[in-house]
């Protein structure tokens, strides 16, 4: 009866994997192709690689601006998120307390919100603040809107820290800021590396926020530039948009792969210990 269920799973990891994966197949495969022999046959294989589709793809997103472009807002976001929430989950962890906990609550409790609900309000603000149209000032809004849950990530894995380090450091002159980067922030290393990749994931991929907040072609990211190859009355350029979307991908996919074994192992300590 065991073998039977483990089978079981077994057929249904390999169908999500086959789910998962065909369309990033099919946007590979159709890449390759002309226009024609796409239209043609979707499913069939290239007669012969059609290589100048990613170049064509290259000028007319204007790829190095557009990476540019979203290498800096991911840089931005990433950067104000581990150091903000990583700082607020460390402290929020060791100072027990109602007022602790209740700010803890309002943190994991604003990330049930969904982001539709507040685009409105949030690109009002954006406009009031002279934030809207800079690549900084949608860095920061990444930062605002991904931090609550980086912050209950780091929260449950400080808590596997031993507090006897902190006192240990303590006792040796360290300060609350030098206990923090010195001796704290080295051991939150994999949960960390899971924020990061999580986070990375989801700032390129993202395409409603940058269309709200971008208003000028110059700052547009990668998708945005993608988004541009699509015509009206649906006079779209598939090859340029195809070898465009797997240009985006592949930055992406390696950094996932450099910090992939910490992953899990982040994920699961962040959520579980404590």
């Amino acid at each position: 009866m065991k073998r039977i269920g483990s089978f079981m799973v077994l057929l249904i990891l390999i169908a999500a994997a086959i789910f998962t994966l065909f369309p990033i197949y099919m946007g590979l495969l159709n890449s390759f192709k002309t226009e024609g022999a796409m239209m043609n046959n979707i499913l069939s294989l290239p007669t012969h690689l059609e290589v100048g589709n990613y170049i064509g793809a290259f000028h007319k997103t204007n790829f190095v601006r557009s990476l540019g472009n979203t290498v800096y807002i991911a840089s931005v976001g990433l950067l104000g998120i581990i150091i903000c929430a990583s700082m607020a989950g460390y402290k929020l962890s060791r100072t027990p307390g109602k007022l602790s906990a209740f700010i803890f609550l309002l943190f994991v409790m604003s990330t049930l919100i969904p982001f539709h609900s507040i685009m409105i309000t949030l690109t009002k603000i954006s406009k009031a603040l002279s934030v809207q149209g800079s690549t900084t000032g949608l860095g920061l809004i990444y930062i605002g809107t991904g931090v609550a849950f980086a912050i209950f990530l780091y929260h449950g894995f400080v808590k596997s820290i031993p507090r006897d380090l902190d006192e240990a450091a303590v006792i040796d002159g360290c300060g609350e800021f030098r206990l923090y980067f010195v001796v704290i922030f080295p051991l939150l290393l994999p949960i960390t590396a899971t924020i990061a990749i999580l986070n990375l994931l989801w700032i390129w991929n993202d395409f409603l926020l940058p269309l709200l907040m971008l208003t000028n072609y110059k700052t547009y990211t990668l998708l945005l530039s993608t988004n541009m190859l699509f015509g009206q009355y649906g006079n779209n350029d598939w090859s340029a948009i195809l070898s465009s979307l797997i240009l985006a991908m592949l930055p992406v996919v390696l950094f996932y792969l450099l910090l992939q074994k910490y992953i899990m192992k982040g994920i699961a300590d962040g959520a579980i210990k404590g």
